[in-house]
């Protein structure tokens, strides 16, 4: 079972390392902090509590803050 990420440059293909991984999960996985991240799953605005599921396309977008 796999997904595919997208994060800045990532476009890759990764797998599923249980049943349940979620989006926090991926995020810990990666040291990112889900405060300063959107996700998205097929093109969908999820938390990070949501499940990945064998085919998704999970998109990690950094939020920019400023003034």
């Amino acid at each position: 079972m796999a997904f595919i990420l997208k994060y800045k440059d990532l476009n890759e293909e990764r797998e599923i390392p249980r049943e349940d991984y979620t989006i926090k999960d991926l995020l810990d996985d990666l040291n990112l902090s889900a405060q300063t991240m959107v996700s998205k799953q097929n093109g969908e605005l999820v938390i990070e509590d949501t499940v990945i599921e064998d085919g998704d396309e999970i998109q990690l977008v950094q939020i920019i803050y400023g003034g």
